[in-house]
C-alpha cells in the first residue's frame, strides 16, 4: 500500500548554507521559524521533567543546579534520576526522527520508517532471546542491537538489490517483522512471569533507569551520522523530483537510496540499543515537519527536532501521569502513532486514494 505525500508548496525564497563546495543546505525562513519554536518548546519540556513531581528541582534552584550547584536532593535527580533519562530522550528521538525523514525520503511515502522494514521487531526478537537464554551474560540492550542486526541482514540478502530498491525493502522488512514478533511473542508467554514483565517494558520502549553511558551512546551516533546527512541532504531533495530528474542531475539516486537507508539503520539501531524499539516516532515527526512547514524537502533538521521533542513529551506523561504508573514510554508514542496513522488513513479514504 502506497499513500501519496501531502501537496506542499515547492516554491519558496530560500538562501544556501555552505560549508566547503560538497555541502550546500536550502535554509527557508519558514524553517528557521519552524527550528525555533520546536527549541523553545523543547526547552520548556525539558524543564518541566527537571522541574515537575514530588522529586523535581524547583525552577527558583534550576540555573543554579545546571550550573553545576546542586546538592542533596537535587544533585541526585539533575545526575542520577532525571538528568540522564532526558538527555537519552532527546537523543533518541532526534536519531528516531532523523532515520525516519530519511527512510520516507528515499520511499517517498509517508508510511515509510525503520520500524516498516523489521528493525524493532527484530531488535524485541533479540531482546528476548538474551534475556531468555543469557541471562545476567547478555545485557538485554546487546541483544536488542544484534538482533537489529540481524533483522536487516535478512532483509538485505532477502530483497535480492540489498537496500537499492524501496518496494522489495518494505516487502521484505514486513515478513522479517512478522518472524520478529513471532519469537518475542513466544519468549514472553514461555518465561517465567516476572522476568517476561522486564522484558514486556524493554520490548515496548522504556526510559526507566538510563545511565550517563547511555546518553554518550545514543550522542556518539548522532554525531557520527549528522556529518554524512548533512552531505547527503541536497541529493535527497534533488531525488524527490525523481530518480530520472536527480540521475540528469548527478544525484546518484541508487547510491544515494542505499546510503541513506543505511544511515537510517545506524541511528535505529542507537536508539535501540539505549532505549529499545520505541515505535512510532520515527514515523511521525518527519510528517509533523512536512506539515509545520508546508514545504517540500526531507527536513531533516526539523524532523530530529521533531522527533526529540515527541519523545521528551511522552516521557514526561510517563512520569507525571499517575493513572498510568509504570507505564513505558513506548506505550505513549505508540498512541500517538495509532491516532495518526488513523487520521491519516481516514483522509486519504475520503480522497478517494485508498
Amino acid at each position: 500500500m502506497t499513500i501519496r505525500q501531502d501537496t506542499v508548496r515547492t516554491v519558496s525564497p530560500r538562501k544556501v548554507l555552505r560549508a566547503g563546495r560538497r555541502v550546500a543546505l536550502p535554509v527557508r525562513r519558514v524553517s528557521v521559524l519552524t527550528a525555533l519554536v520546536l527549541l523553545t518548546l523543547l526547552a520548556a519540556g525539558a524543564v518541566a521533567t527537571l522541574s515537575l513531581g514530588r522529586l523535581g528541582i524547583a525552577l527558583a534552584d534550576l540555573p543554579g543546579a545546571l550550573a553545576g550547584g546542586a546538592e542533596g536532593k537535587d544533585a541526585f535527580v539533575l545526575d542520577r534520576l532525571r538528568g540522564p533519562r532526558l538527555t537519552v530522550a532527546v537523543g533518541t528521538g532526534a536519531a528516531l526522527g532523523l532515520s525516519g525523514a530519511l527512510f520516507q525520503s528515499v520511499t517517498r511515502n509517508p508510511l515509510g520508517s525503520p520500524d516498516v522494514i523489521g528493525l524493532a521487531s527484530g531488535a524485541g526478537a533479540g531482546a528476548a532471546i538474551a534475556a531468555l537464554l543469557f541471562p545476567g551474560t547478555v545485557p538485554v540492550a546487546m541483544g536488542a542491537l544484534f538482533g537489529a542486526a540481524a533483522a536487516m541482514v535478512l532483509v538485505y540478502v532477502s530483497t535480492g538489490t540489498g537496500f537499492r530498491n524501496p518496494a522489495r525493502l518494505v516487502i521484505a522488512g514486513i515478513g522479517v517483522a512478522a518472524i520478529g514478533t513471532a519469537i518475542t511473542q513466544y519468549v514472553v508467554y514461555a518465561m517465567e512471569r516476572d522476568r517476561a514483565a522486564v522484558l514486556t517494558a524493554y520490548v515496548n520502549g522504556s526510559l526507566s533507569a538510563r545511565s550517563w553511558t547511555d546518553a554518550t551512546t545514543i550522542w556518539l551516533v548522532l554525531f557520527a551520522v549528522a556529518p554524512p546527512a548533512a552531505l547527503l541532504s541536497r541529493r535527497l531533495d534533488i531525488g524527490e523530483m525523481g530518480d530520472d530528474i536527480a540521475d540528469a542531475l548527478g544525484a546518484r539516486p541508487r547510491s544515494t537510496k542505499t546510503v541513506a537507508v543505511v544511515l537510517a539503520i545506524v541511528l535505529s539501531a542507537g536508539a535501540v540499543s539505549v532505549a529499545g524499539p520505541i515505535a512510532f516516532v520515527a514515523l511521525t515527526a518527519p510528517q509533523i515537519a512536512r506539515r509545520l512547514t508546508r514545504l517540500a524537502g526531507p527536513h531533516l533538521a526539523l524532523s530530529a527536532l521533531t522527533g526529540a521533542l515527541l519523545l521528551v513529551l511522552a516521557d514526561l506523561c510517563a512520569q507525571q501521569l499517575t493513572f498510568f504508573d509504570n507505564l513505558p514510554v513506548g506505550v505513549y508514542t505508540m498512541a500517538v502513532g495509532g491516532v495518526y496513522l488513523g487520521r491519516l488513513l481516514i483522509r486519504e479514504w475520503r480522497r478517494g486514494v485508498l
